[in-house]
């Protein structure tokens, strides 16, 4: 049985010892790509626009807590004092409360939305975000209330022994925090799990 052929170096094939030879450079797969930078001139405009629109969205918000939130019976006693029924007083933290979660939700819902725009993902929404859902929640803690007085006045001057129904009233200054809270921490969580350099802007 004939032994197999073994290939021997020959003139034309570089050795080690040649001079011009060069060992094989082993590259992977990964190519270097230029990191995006962030985008803010061409984003300007348009996050003014959605700083404006949250505006809206909170005062819609503010009309709708006005009709929701519930009011406190009082009655009226000597001295046109007023003194409300048993349990009525817990009706002041209910509106509270009810005010926090519709700010929590819008600020998850306008988050979202803005999240949605792929194509103007960045810093500059996220601070327009932030900044709008900070001074819809604002004018929704000054709307809402003069809404509701409205909304629940006296037809007639009370006289002693009469019930009233006092208009909701929002009696914490930090009642402003839920809604910019809200969307931003939705925001960021969805730009941590896209985990794209662009956002994904380019794919828009």
């Amino acid at each position: 049985m004939a032994d197999d052929a073994v290939d021997t170096p020959t003139a034309d094939t570089p050795t080690a010892s040649t001079p011009d030879y060069q060992p094989p450079v082993l590259t992977g797969g990964w190519t270097h790509r230029r990191k995006p930078k962030a985008v803010v001139k061409r984003d300007l405009l348009p996050a003014v626009g959605v700083l404006g629109a949250l505006a809206v969205c909170g005062v819609a918000l503010a009309f709708a807590w006005s009709r929701l939130a519930p009011g406190e019976l009082v009655q009226v006693v000597d001295g046109n004092q007023l003194a409300p029924l048993r349990a009525e007083s817990y009706h002041r933290y209910d509106d509270l409360v009810l005010f926090v979660l519709m700010t929590l939700g819008a600020g998850l819902v306008s988050g979202s939305a803005v999240w949605a725009l792929r194509e103007r993902r960045g810093p500059v929404f996220l601070v327009a975000l932030v900044l709008g859902s900070a001074l819809a929640a604002w004018l929704a803690t000054r709307v809402g209330p003069a809404w509701a007085d409205a909304h629940y006045a006296a037809a007639s001057a009370p006289q002693v022994g009469d019930v009233l129904t006092l208009a909701p009233r929002l009696e914490s200054p930090w009642l402003w925090v839920a809604w910019p809270f809200a969307a931003a921490l939705t925001y960021t969580f969805a730009a941590a799990w896209n985990g794209l350099d662009d956002l994904g802007r380019r794919l828009g």
